[in-house]
């Protein structure tokens, strides 16, 4: 054999050997996840509102899950948009995950250029769960029913109401009601459900809409009064406060949620583990305890099926928004 041709063999022959190491060693952020490096829970609202309290309960249990830190990060701003576009277009190696709220499902129809393609940039990890939104008044209120404050708005008295933001599913809701019962309300749009609430107990706006996992704290320490539920159903945490359907609105439904989403970009093998690890989470008993403490109905289940359940929720609120004419601020 020639000396080129021997090279040329023993090339062949390690370019093979390294080809079939680096074919055997685990892709990064797949084989060795969770090693690495610290886990991130974005939390695309400021501290003190529901998505952060999510968080922070699910936090815990992945940390003891997976033997790794997992920090939350408060990323707020326009409707949850701005952390969640920080995620898509950060690393898919399953490090950063955002929590998302309802407002999810409604900023492609609500914001114009959106940096993000919510079909398409995300695929969702898991639906933690829905929760009726409560609209109450704080203890010093003249309304003493929901019944109060139709009557009000129909007589074009001053009726203002808080949300957790602009274009934000208590916005839409309440925007909706005015609409079908031709009522006058004034929209007040927060920073999130810990402002709102501060305003709120101290009746600096007369009417909150959030959901029943940032308001129930309030009303169980009576500062606010419930006056009724978004859900087609009654709370099981309220079990008195009236539903919207039933004072008045017919097959009126507008429940709050939470997911966790991730860049859709990230492997299916990092998909299927991170489904498999929050819904063992929200099995463990200290945290559904937390969470339906709060009012929130536990989901769980399969990737496909939070994306259908989303899916829903963007063709819903698109119609609202548009029947509404409801911009971002």
């Amino acid at each position: 054999m020639t000396t080129s041709l021997r090279r040329g063999t023993l090339v062949a022959l390690a370019l093979g050997l390294m080809a079939g190491w680096v074919h055997a060693q685990p892709a990064s952020g797949t084989g060795d996840w969770p090693k690495r490096q610290p886990i991130r829970l974005v939390a695309v609202f400021p501290p003190g509102g529901s998505v952060d309290q999510v968080a922070r309960i699910l936090a815990p249990a992945l940390q003891a899950q997976l033997g790794q830190n997992v920090i939350v990060e408060n990323k707020g701003g326009a409707s949850g948009s701005i952390g969640t576009a920080g995620v898509v277009q950060g690393p898919a190696d399953g490090y950063t995950v955002a929590v998302v709220f309802d407002t999810h499902g409604v900023n492609p129809s609500l914001i114009p250029g959106l940096p993000y393609d919510t079909r398409k940039d995300l695929v969702p990890l898991v639906l933690v769960g829905t929760s009726p939104m409560v609209l109450a008044t704080h203890a010093g209120s003249d309304f003493k029913t929901f019944g109060d404050v139709v009557t009000a708005a129909k007589a074009r008295k001053p009726v203002s109401y808080g949300t957790i933001g602009n274009g934000s599913l208590g916005h839409l809701a309440m925007s909706l009601l005015a609409r079908n019962g031709s009522l006058e309300l004034t929209h007040v749009p927060y920073k999130g459900g810990g402002p709102l609430m501060q305003d709120a107990v101290a009746g600096h706006v007369p009417l909150s809409i959030a959901s029943v996992f940032v308001t129930k704290p309030h009303i169980d320490s009576k500062r606010l009064r419930p006056l009724a539920v978004t859900s087609s159903q009654r709370a099981a945490d309220l079990p008195d406060v009236p539903t919207v359907a039933e004072s008045g609105f017919a097959g009126f439904d507008a429940p709050a949620w939470w997911a966790l989403l991730a860049p859709a970009k990230m492997p299916p093998e990092l998909v299927a583990r991170w489904n498999e690890e929050l819904n063992k989470a929200l099995k463990n008993p200290e945290v559904a305890r937390k969470l339906e403490a709060q009012g929130i109905t536990l989901a769980g289940g399969s990737v496909d099926s939070a994306r259908a359940f989303i899916d829903r929720q963007i063709d819903t609120w698109a119609r609202v928004v548009k029947d509404n004419n409801i911009k971002a601020d």
